[in-house]
């Protein structure tokens, strides 16, 4: 019976043994979202931009960083993929969600969670300079510099991590984790 025990414990899945530890508070990643939200209602006054939420992760940070916005403006959402189940990147980006308004002329505003290996945004922004933009530019939660691959100018960087897999407040490991009020480092 002791034998089955151990056999069943070390194939457990891997999940299990993963533990959090607390990197930004509710409060911390509030104050820093208003912030945000003065420094873009500022720089785009007289103009409506385009607020684009790449999906899923920034869906919190994003929603609670159009409501401090003061300005008018149009949203619209892309999803891209470059995660499956792993805890690095695959890579590879594959858009799976295209936005629905057209961005010819317009001023974006590109909202993301986490800026990590840099090749989901070099992507859409390469995407949407092909459609005529009229600018580009990126506010991201989370600009991690560990695996940087492609350099990706973020204009609006709620805080700087150098390394760690983060997970809440968007951010998710395999699905799980995204609805966590604060963002924790994931650790084995």
């Amino acid at each position: 019976m002791q034998g089955r025990n151990i056999r069943k414990d070390a194939g457990r899945n891997r999940r299990a043994a993963l533990r959090k530890e607390l990197l930004l508070s509710r409060e911390m990643i509030g104050a820093r979202v208003r912030e945000l939200a003065g420094e873009i209602s500022e720089d785009y006054r007289g103009k409506e931009p385009l607020l684009v939420s790449v999906l899923k992760g920034s869906v919190f940070f994003f929603a609670d960083l159009v409501r401090e916005i003061t300005l008018p403006s149009k949203i619209d959402f892309v999803r891209a993929a470059s995660y499956g189940k792993e805890m690095n990147s695959c890579g590879s980006v594959r858009l799976t969600k295209d936005l629905e308004l057209p961005v010819e002329g317009k001023s974006i505003l590109l909202v993301e969670d986490i800026v990590d290996t840099g090749l989901t945004l070099s992507y859409i922004t390469g995407l949407l300079a092909d459609r005529g933009a009229e600018s580009i530019k990126i506010c991201a939660l989370v600009d991690k510099l560990e695996r940087r691959e492609r350099h990706v100018p973020i204009d609006y960087c709620g805080f700087k991590v150098e390394e760690g897999f983060l997970v809440g407040y968007g951010l998710d490991f395999d699905e799980k984790y995204r609805s966590l009020p604060e963002i924790f480092v994931l650790k084995e």
